[in-house]
């Protein structure tokens, strides 16, 4: 699929904060916004060891959703666990 190839490379080209923003907003809705904040709102909350069912509860969603978030931690060279593991507050709870 040509355009998301080119589409990712889009987004590894934008190194500017507030472009990344005024990007966002030019092309996804929202809903879509706000669905992408809550997935990694998820997998940041799974990465901390918080438990699937108190997630789904607190954010008022299935289990499933959470399940695939799970399954993508546990993989052994998730890029999304690498990026995670190198967050600023991962590395200060290692610490402390």
């Amino acid at each position: 699929m040509k355009s998301r190839h080119e589409l990712e490379k889009v987004f590894a080209r934008i190194t500017d904060h507030s472009e990344m923003i005024a990007f966002f907003e030019e092309i996804f809705t929202p809903k879509e916004i706000k669905d992408l904040t809550l997935r990694w709102q998820l997998l940041k909350e799974l990465h901390e060891k918080q438990p699937q069912r108190s997630i789904a509860a607190k954010h008022g969603i299935s289990l499933c959703k959470i399940t695939r978030g799970s399954k993508i931690l546990k993989k052994k060279n998730s890029i999304t666990r690498k990026i995670l593991d190198s967050l600023p507050e991962h590395a200060a709870k290692k610490q402390g």
